[in-house]
């Protein structure tokens, strides 16, 4: 007679990863989840809504949700992003507090450690881009962080080339309770693919355009089908703030956006495992960022 009473206990439960804006969030969860889920870009608040991704192995699952960057907010859209940001953090069992080794302690983590003390949730301070720096200089950074707050563990990671990441996802299973499987073991994401397929438009367009207009950028997906020949049809509509912007995205001859169509197809039928056929728009709403209205149509909510 076997006895079950040894048998491990299945571990679940979510997870924040907050962080000042461009310190690498998105690029770890991207890592951890195995494929692209959350955009990234070298432009800071790239992230606007709670990304749900989820790693499964044998005994847990981690529903890991990848907040805006916490800023200063400067319209009705980064009011949202922050609320989203700080409301995540009672919602969840333990905490990624990400910063960033090479800029060190700034005002901005200051602000998130503030924010941080209003809740007990467990915190791990995940160090990141330690492949940039030398081993000697991490000593200080971790003497600053935790003369600020009783961090529950503190790990150096690299997001970008994976170091050290398997340790910190062991870390975090230590403060998961035990729980079902949420989701099924294959799945990785709970957004429907018709948001992915606009984050995915908005990262080359974010790669592809001038520093003045990313944050004036939004995509919605329109239409989705596929047709009898298997290949998916997508119509998006790029909107910006400025009829100037609409100019720059759609480029000289319609260079650009034809480059954002084709980069970002590639990826869509990555996701899709389907050929894809992309049609995008360019559409100008004025201000639309400070416009309750229009932020609930693109999908910002604040409930």
């Amino acid at each position: 007679m076997t006895s079950t009473a040894n048998k491990k206990a299945f571990k679940s439960g979510f997870v924040a990863i907050i962080g000042r804006p461009n310190v690498g969030k998105s690029t770890l969860m991207n890592h951890v989840i195995g494929q692209k889920i959350a955009i990234m870009s070298d432009k800071p608040q790239t992230t606007r809504n709670k990304i749900h991704g989820v790693y499964t192995t044998n005994d847990s699952q981690i529903v890991f949700l990848d907040t805006p960057g916490i800023h200063k907010p400067q319209s009705k859209l980064g009011n949202y992003m922050m609320k989203v940001a700080e409301g995540t953090l009672g919602e969840v069992d333990a905490i990624l507090f990400l910063i960033d080794v090479v800029e060190g302690l700034g005002g901005g983590d200051r602000f998130i450690i503030e924010n941080l003390k209003k809740v007990k949730t467990p915190v791990i301070l995940v160090m990141n881009k330690i492949d940039q720096v030398q081993p000697e200089e991490l000593l200080p950074v971790i003497t600053a962080y935790k003369d600020l707050y009783p961090f529950a563990e503190i790990v150096p990671i690299s997001a970008i080339q994976g170091n050290n990441v398997n340790t910190l996802l062991e870390q975090v299973v230590k403060y998961l309770p035990e729980g079902p499987q949420y989701y099924p073991a294959d799945q990785v994401t709970d957004h429907p693919e018709q948001f992915v397929c606009a984050e995915l438009i908005r990262e080359k367009l974010l790669h592809l355009t001038r520093e003045e207009v990313p944050h004036s950028i939004a995509v919605a997906i329109e239409d989705m089908k596929v047709e009898e020949n298997g290949v998916v049809h997508i119509s998006a509509v790029i909107y910006v703030e400025r009829d100037s912007q609409k100019g720059i995205i759609i480029g000289k001859k319609g260079a650009l956006l034809k480059e954002v169509g084709q980069k970002a197809r590639r990826d869509i039928e990555t996701l899709l495992g389907s050929k894809t056929f992309l049609e995008l728009w360019v559409k100008v709403k004025k201000d639309w960022r400070n416009q309750e209205r229009v932020l609930r149509d693109l999908g910002f909510r604040n409930d």
